[in-house]
């Protein structure tokens, strides 16, 4: 058995970038924040990583609507690792994360470092599945 799980909180870079294959499906690409703090020396370092995230159909269009710079996310989804060949016909490799599921938690305030009052209120969660793929749904 093997288990390919991530779960990211973390603080939006910039707007979404959502795009709409020949087929009308929306991909959106978001770039995750996360910042871990700890003392070296008697001063405070904080180390911030910059994660990949890829969303797609609903997850992307809601993210799309309601994801704006700043705002912090609850992110649940797997890795995956793809490769291409850049312009001088080295390999290259990136690693994303495929959103299985977010969760909106709050938007930090121009030049602040906690979130602000909207991250109190109870937010739903989105997950793509795949019940919502169909149309089908009793309500």
């Amino acid at each position: 058995m093997s288990v390919n799980k991530v779960i990211l909180v973390g603080n939006v870079g910039a707007d979404p970038e959502v795009k709409y294959l020949d087929n009308g499906v929306a991909v959106c690409n978001i770039r995750l924040a996360t910042s871990e703090s700890y003392t070296r020396n008697d001063e405070k370092v904080t180390q911030t990583e910059w994660h990949s995230i890829v969303m797609w159909r609903k997850l992307a269009e809601i993210a799309e609507k309601y994801v704006k710079k700043g705002a912090q996310l609850y992110i649940e989804g797997r890795l995956r690792t793809r490769n291409w060949e850049d312009q001088d016909g080295k390999k290259r490799y990136t690693t994303e994360i495929f959103a299985d599921n977010f969760q909106i938690l709050g938007r930090r305030s121009e030049g602040e470092g906690a979130p602000i009052e909207e991250a109190a209120k109870p937010q739903a969660a989105v997950t793509n599945t795949a019940e919502d793929e169909t149309d089908d749904l009793p309500f």
